[in-house]
């Protein structure tokens, strides 16, 4: 069988979804590799570097497609503007698709996949359970984001990081406020205790509230009389909460944004527009200076200010960064965690170089989207119906 690995062609995205050593992995398990020439330029690994690990660099992006049984992307399938057609349109029929993206908002991609009878995978749909972690690319990535948010954040912020104590004075360690404290969120608290910050962090889920701690950080928690895991959704992510928490939820957070330097935002719900948790009113209360990092942006953003895709600055001087692809910026570590990932998903259903689809396999079946024209996934199906 062979294996597609074609050049990312959305706007700034520099990530790969192969490297030159899981090239050498996916050849071990009998399938041949194709790669699109340039493909891997963006994260600094050259078409030399693929050949000299098994690989055959197609110059042709119509060929690379069309001979593909299975291709690898980074990011879901877009018109590509330099051959003329959408990418889907140049798989043959009944080709496996695997990629980043989130079925529920790139409902066009999906229909184009129906059509062709492909089947289709996306990484965001990895079950986290304790046999795919190795797979789990949504974790591997956000744990990018994190730590890239506070050096940004920091870069925006017109303040040192740490405490210091100079000839001049003493100047405070800045106050920084992480919303969200998955992976992105825990990552971002790390990297802000390195640089010497006074690191606080909101979660809904009270389960987090050790992690939290063991970094130094400390644990902000709305005080309620309802159920103690009113946030906790299945497989650990947050879920929406209850009108009574969200008002005390917003009360809290309000207070502390008005005290932090910088804030990041880190808050998702899988299948649904990112929550609000800062509002208007609540950015006008912060101290001119102050940073806000929206890492939900790309699902619309947890700060209503967020214009997803630019960094402004607010009336009341409060700079609110909604860049995306904040993984991106990183490719060359992001490549590789992010093609170590997405390998680990295919070498774990190819069996003797040909594709094992066990449909019982929770793994499989929990990433699988699309598969003979039809909608798998409840929330893909839900999504392209409304």
């Amino acid at each position: 069988m062979i294996v597609a690995i074609p050049k990312e062609i959305i706007l700034n995205e520099s990530r790969v979804a192969a490297t030159p050593a899981t090239v050498k992995e996916l050849i071990k398990a009998g399938l041949t590799v194709q790669v699109e020439a340039g493909a891997g330029k963006g994260s600094f690994f050259s078409d030399k570097e693929y050949e000299e690990a098994g690989a055959t660099i197609e110059p042709d992006t119509k060929q690379l497609w069309s001979n593909a049984d299975i291709v690898l992307k980074v990011n879901h399938p877009v018109t590509n503007e330099t051959v003329g057609s959408h990418e889907v349109e140049l798989m043959k029929d009944g080709a496996t698709f695997i990629s980043f993206f989130q079925t529920t908002k790139e409902i066009d991609s999906v229909q184009k996949l129906l059509a062709k009878k492909a089947t289709g995978f996306s990484m965001h749909l990895i079950p986290r359970t304790t046999l795919a972690q190795k797979m789990d690319s949504l974790s591997s990535q956000s744990n990018i984001a994190g730590y890239k948010s506070v050096l940004l954040g920091a870069s925006h912020l017109g303040k040192f990081m740490p405490l210091l104590m100079t000839a001049a004075g003493t100047i405070p360690p800045a106050k920084v406020l992480i919303l969200g404290a998955g992976v992105a969120g825990l990552q971002a608290i790390a990297t802000a205790k390195r640089l010497g910050a006074q690191v606080s962090a909101f979660d809904v889920r009270p389960v987090v509230k050790e992690q939290v701690e063991s970094l130094g950080a400390k644990f902000v928690q709305v005080e309620t009389e309802t159920d103690s895991s009113d946030g906790v959704g299945q497989g650990g992510y947050a879920k929406e909460t209850s009108d009574d928490y969200k008002i005390k939820q917003q009360a809290l957070i309000k207070e502390h944004i008005a005290k932090s330097d910088l804030v990041i935002t880190t808050a998702l719900i899988p299948g649904r527009p990112a929550p609000i948790l800062i509002p208007k009113d609540v950015v006008e209360v912060m101290h001119a200076g102050s940073v806000i990092m929206d890492l939900a942006s790309e699902n619309g953003g947890n700060c209503e200010n967020t214009e997803p895709g630019k960094v402004i600055i607010t009336s009341n001087d409060i700079i609110i960064d909604g860049s995306l692809n904040i993984p991106g910026t990183m490719p060359v570590h992001a490549s590789q965690l992010y093609a170590k990932n997405i390998t680990s998903f295919l070498t774990y259903m190819v069996k003797d170089g040909e594709l094992n689809l066990d449909m019982e396999d929770e793994i499989i079946s929990g990433a699988m989207f699309a598969h003979n024209g039809e909608i798998t996934n409840e929330m893909t199906k839900q999504a392209i119906q409304n």
